[in-house]
């Protein structure tokens, strides 16, 4: 697997890391072999402990195809939670400072494991409910139907200034504040991955749902840890994404199947993958940094689209029509009656091509001086 292409260079801790690469290893002991503080955010999907007690059968007698795997076997509780312990106390010392953990899982354990997230010094951000909206039906007919998954989002500590791509988060969500409830539907059809007509993995989750959590919490070329990789979505999305991994798996088939479905992820062009940005991501500009620097003059005359209102830049970068005078702001609203006006998009200067909004300007003033 090639290292991923078009990416801020990494800090010089994260050069000497295994990026991009799977490790073979049971995930606490290949944790322990990482340098503090060296991976921006954990992404894990642990066992789930489900302690089926036999299989379980369809209706028409087919048997489920449930995780009776090996590895989500556990003697007791007491022996999971010790497990969960390893595992998160050196999730959080791999973790940068502003670095974030994000867990998922079912009723069976994701209770659990917050609690031992908790007692590790973890502070918690959000819980997640993954509504999934072609779930399995409760076949025996005895409990509701488990449509939904947990998530838990949590941060180093309560002070700590971790990632949250809040404008990118409202744009994928049409511009509507994203909630903590979110739809997706299980793997299936060419997304499920399977070797000899048989689920590759019994717990793949969908790309869509791994894409979201790392748009949100991470920039391109940070570093995201998946210490329970399985058969590589994480990989495979923050190759997308032009994020880099680190896989840590012990089962060589799901490892096979990794690498595969890595290889063949291709990743986004660097324009498709920048965001959106908040308003306090973004650099901020006044309308006098314009009028400072010559992309207008005072004097010039700036209108409405509909060219109501015509007003007259002035030297300090406020607005005046007659006696009325304001920030380009305040104005716009003095004018239309309103509480608030939005001045980049309200007010347009004189093109060669017609009317254009203030804010092109802007974001001409931005492309030539930011780095």
């Amino acid at each position: 697997m090639g290292v991923l292409e078009r990416v801020r260079k990494p800090a010089i801790a994260a050069a000497k890391l295994p990026l991009d690469r799977i490790l073979r290893d049971d995930c606490v002991a290949a944790m322990r072999a990482l340098p503090d503080a060296c991976v921006d955010m954990v992404f894990a999907d642990p066992p789930y402990n489900l302690q089926l007690g036999g299989d379980l059968f369809r209706p028409e007698g087919g048997r489920v195809d449930a995780v009776d795997n090996d590895w989500d076997k556990f003697d007791s509780n007491a022996v999971y939670d010790a497990f969960s312990h390893a595992w998160l106390a050196e999730a959080r010392r791999i973790l940068k400072p502003n670095g974030t953990l994000w867990v998922i899982g079912s009723y069976h354990n994701i209770f659990r494991v917050g609690s031992v997230l908790q007692d590790e010094g973890f502070w918690i951000l959000n819980d997640i409910i993954w509504r999934k909206s072609n779930p399995m039906p409760n076949f025996k007919g005895t409990r509701f139907t488990n449509a939904h998954e947990t998530l838990i989002w949590a941060s180093k500590s309560e002070d700590a200034r971790y990632t949250f791509n809040y404008r990118a988060m409202k744009t994928l969500n049409d511009e509507l504040q994203m909630r903590s409830d979110w739809s997706f539907p299980i793997c299936g059809g060419q997304e499920r991955i399977r070797k000899n007509g048989t689920k590759a993995h019994p717990t793949q989750k969908p790309e869509a749902l791994v894409y979201r959590i790392l748009l949100a919490c991470t920039q391109p070329g940070d570093v995201v840890l998946d210490p329970f990789f399985g058969t590589g979505t994480t990989g495979a999305v923050a190759k997308r994404l032009q994020r880099h991994f680190i896989g840590i798996e012990r089962e060589q088939d799901y490892i096979d199947v990794a690498e595969e479905r890595i290889a063949a992820a291709l990743p986004l062009d660097e324009s498709a993958v920048t965001t959106m940005q908040s308003p306090t991501a973004a650099p901020r500009v006044a309308f006098g940094t314009l009028v400072e620097t010559g992309y207008l003059q005072p004097g010039a005359k700036l209108w409405d689209i509909k060219r109501r209102w015509g007003a007259t830049v002035r030297a300090d970068g406020s607005l005046a029509i007659g006696t009325d005078a304001g920030s380009i702001h305040k104005l716009g609203a003095t004018l239309q009656k309103a509480p608030s006006c939005n001045g980049w998009t309200f007010w347009h200067y004189e093109a060669d091509d017609g009317l254009k909004p203030i804010d092109a300007l802007r974001q001409t003033y931005l492309l030539a001086t930011q780095p």
